[in-house]
């Protein structure tokens, strides 16, 4: 094995390292046995923490990669790291966050539609589909992969899915402390509605990551020079949600990255069945 492939990658392996250090925080403000009180908004810090850590998870490949430091060691360790920020922290923060009180008028609690025992199994089976996904990546990917696209949702953006939801819950709670009667209705209703969700996203996105659905590699194709007129139409209406509705834009953007491919290819499949069936004149 050449001395280039033990090499111990400094800068990348801090990044790596970082990636890891924000997926423990983030299960532990979710618990809410973080180094510091936050005050109430626990797993809205814990959702940031989660987006720090895909945040990591970008530089710490391109540091790599502009540093030449690209190593078996490095890959490993991304993975380890990956499992815990991209995995088991949000799957926590999704349990965390499905309990947890908010007493916005008369609606009825989440406990009325899922059984704890139901929601522990779907955050185990996220954690599951992770860490499958993961390994598969690594056995598929080699050094000359153009990472032009992904084979199944990619972990990072299955857990930036699960950790949008109480990042717009920030956003649900001012709305609702507002003022104006009917933004307070709006967010009444849909506050439970969001928790009423998630369980059910987050079953979707674990199975999407173990999926050979393709997907495309956004990062690339912003920063390689590899756009055309639909990637300019999609930042601008992108740029367009994040001004008209803040907060609950992450999650609209997350979504429909998540579920664009699967919902195209189940219409091909309708259509394409229906005129197979169809009379021929």
């Amino acid at each position: 094995m050449s001395r280039r492939a033990k090499m111990f990658a400094v800068l990348p392996t801090f990044l790596t390292l970082g990636n890891a250090a924000c997926g423990f925080g983030a299960v532990t403000f979710a618990a809410k046995v973080g180094p510091t009180s936050a005050g109430g908004n626990e797993l809205f810090i814990a959702a940031m923490l989660i987006f720090l850590a895909m945040l990591f998870d970008v530089l710490d490949g391109s540091a790599a990669r502009w540093t030449k430091q690209v190593s078996d060691f490095g890959a490993q360790l991304d993975s380890l790291c990956d499992a815990v920020s991209f995995g088991v922290a949000p799957a926590f923060l999704m349990l965390q966050f499905v309990k947890h009180e908010y007493s916005f008028g008369q609606l009825p609690t989440l406990e009325t539609y899922y059984h704890p025992r139901l929601l522990w199994v779907i955050a185990v089976l996220f954690v599951l589909c992770a860490v499958l996904r993961l390994a598969r990546f690594n056995v598929e990917t080699d050094e000359e992969d153009t990472h032009e696209s992904f084979s199944g949702l990619p972990s990072p953006a299955a857990a930036g899915t699960v950790a949008s939801f109480p990042i717009a819950m920030s956003g649900l709670r001012d709305l609702a402390a507002d003022n104006d009667a009917i933004a307070q209705h709006v967010a009444e209703w849909m506050i439970p509605a969001v928790r009423l969700a998630l369980p059910m996203i987050t079953f979707a996105v674990a199975c999407l990551m173990v999926s050979r659905i393709r997907y495309p590699h956004v990062f690339s194709q912003l920063f390689s020079g590899q756009r055309n007129r639909q990637h300019v139409l999609q930042l601008v209406f992108t740029m367009a949600a994040v001004f008209l509705v803040r907060e609950m834009a992450v999650p609209l953007i997350l979504c429909y990255f998540a579920f664009a491919a699967p919902l195209r290819i189940a219409w091909k499949e309708v259509v394409q069945r229906r005129l197979y069936k169809s009379p021929r004149v």
